[in-house]
């Protein structure tokens, strides 16, 4: 009986570190260790965003798919989540045509790390 205890203590008190790995368009899977999530509730467009400060990268969850944009600025992912409608504001600020030649924060492949 003492060793069921131990073994029990040993697992609810060592620290749980599940790994998340999401496919994002274009990229493939990426572990989201080095982001930041945060769940959005009060968006119909946006359901997630996250955010690697080291590298600037923003991944963000739009109807169930993940998108990555490259060299985004810290302040305007915190625009993004602030925004009154943070889907306008994901149109027009961060995608801004939806083309990665067009887009201010598009990842083209000499930006894009492997995450591998």
């Amino acid at each position: 009986m003492t060793r069921i205890a131990f073994i029990l203590a040993l697992l609810f008190t060592a620290p749980w570190e599940a790994a998340e790995i999401v496919e994002v368009k274009d990229r493939g899977p990426v572990d989201l260790a080095p982001f930041s999530c945060q769940d959005v509730t009060r968006s119909s467009v946006i359901g997630r965003v996250c955010y690697d400060s080291e590298s600037r990268r923003m991944l963000v969850q739009r109807h169930a798919v993940y998108q990555q944009y490259c060299d985004v600025p810290q302040d305007a992912r915190d625009a993004l989540l602030n925004a009154p409608s943070m889907g306008r504001y994901f149109k027009i600020a961060i995608e801004a045509g939806g083309r990665d030649d067009e887009a201010p924060y598009g990842c083209r492949p000499d930006k894009a790390p492997s995450y591998q």
